[in-house]
């Protein structure tokens, strides 16, 4: 168990999640479409925001503003922003990825097919962008660039990612280590997850005047904490509060750390049936073959090996904060994320 620094504040991590998440969640509703929208929109745009999600990136955000000595209110435009494009990029990811399952429920194209799922995934980017106009009445011309400048730049790395991680399943790569994972992660999941929710959060909370620098590496190292958490669940994680298909990764043909290390342990044999199993379409690709290859996984430690990775991951995470957070007075807003550190690692869903 990573433990984290200790400070005279403390927080209950569950339940300051909740309250941030759920200041975020209030104020959704007056950016999505009312009336005189069609159904085919309005219906798919609200169905997976209406379903329980951690709140991680809005909270985040919310509570480094409050840290750097800002209100929630401040930053709830931004948070918004957030989470609305998250909502569009799961949209989008699932699609492309063939996914079946979100939050315990049927995935968008599942539910109401490709073209509405698509459409509404657009839809949601649009919306985020009406979000953001906001911060111009709240916070000034000046700053609201400085802003919209950083999600500019975090889309711009996301879908990079995207497309790397795509094209990686496309040409069937076996040849990816470590290193290569984590700089697909940095891109993919940690700039849009962790890295721009603290430096918006930062910089609004600061009005401006924070060294966001450093949050890069903080983000980078919490981000990429939450992503592996996030692999090695989709191989352990049964039913309860993990709403995604178990074992959907191998199923996708995703390259996690596991995979990494699973190929480079095993024999010639299993090697090429991984292979063969690997280039397969997603369609031919057979639950019970991926069964095997989770197997192999636990048995071969490639599961302890992304733990222990992740593990050192956080540690260095919690070096990373403080240079982040240098100079920034003990609150119940720090605190809190100071406790994601841990909380990367440990969840269960």
């Amino acid at each position: 168990m990573i433990v984290p620094d200790s400070a005279d504040v403390t927080t209950d991590v569950t339940a300051e999640l909740l309250r941030y998440a759920e200041a975020c969640r209030t104020a959704i509703p007056a950016y999505l479409p009312a009336d005189g929208v069609t159904p085919y929109l309005r219906t798919p745009v609200a169905d997976y925001l209406a379903r329980p999600g951690k709140g991680l990136r809005p909270a985040l955000c919310l509570a480094t503003c409050e840290a750097f000595g800002g209100a929630v209110a401040d930053a709830i435009p931004s948070a918004v922003a957030i989470e609305l494009l998250h909502t569009a990029f799961l949209v989008h990811d699932d699609l492309a990825d063939g996914s079946e399952l979100r939050r315990g429920q049927p995935t968008l194209h599942e539910r109401y097919g490709a073209a509405l799922a698509l459409n509404a995934g657009d839809a949601l980017g649009v919306y985020a962008m009406s979000a953001l106009e906001d911060n111009r009445a709240g916070l000034g011309g000046s700053l609201a660039g400085q802003i919209a400048a950083e999600f500019e730049f975090m889309a711009r790395q996301t879908v990079d990612g995207q497309a790397l991680d795509l094209g990686w399943r496309i040409d069937n790569r076996l040849d990816i280590g470590p290193d290569d994972y984590l700089e697909l992660i940095m891109r993919k999941t940690c700039w849009y997850t962790t890295i721009l929710p603290l430096r918006v959060g930062a910089i609004t909370g600061s009005r401006g005047r924070a060294d966001v620098e450093p949050m890069i590496r903080f983000g980078f190292l919490l981000g990429a904490a939450f992503q592996i958490q996030d692999d090695i669940l989709n191989l352990t994680a049964s039913g309860g509060a993990y709403g995604k298909e178990p074992l959907g990764d191998l199923l996708e043909g995703k390259r996690t750390l596991m995979l990494i290390h699973v190929l480079a342990a095993m024999s010639p044999a299993d090697r090429n049936r991984i292979e063969g199993f690997l280039a397969a379409p997603r369609a031919s690709r057979g639950r019970e073959d991926a069964i095997w290859v989770a197997a192999r996984m636990e048995a071969l430690g490639s599961i302890a090996f992304a733990k222990a990775f992740a593990a050192g991951i956080a540690s260095d995470a919690a070096t990373a904060f403080a240079a982040a957070f240098a100079g920034v007075g003990e609150t119940s807003a720090k605190a809190f994320v100071r406790s994601m550190i841990p909380f990367m690692v440990e969840r269960t869903w």
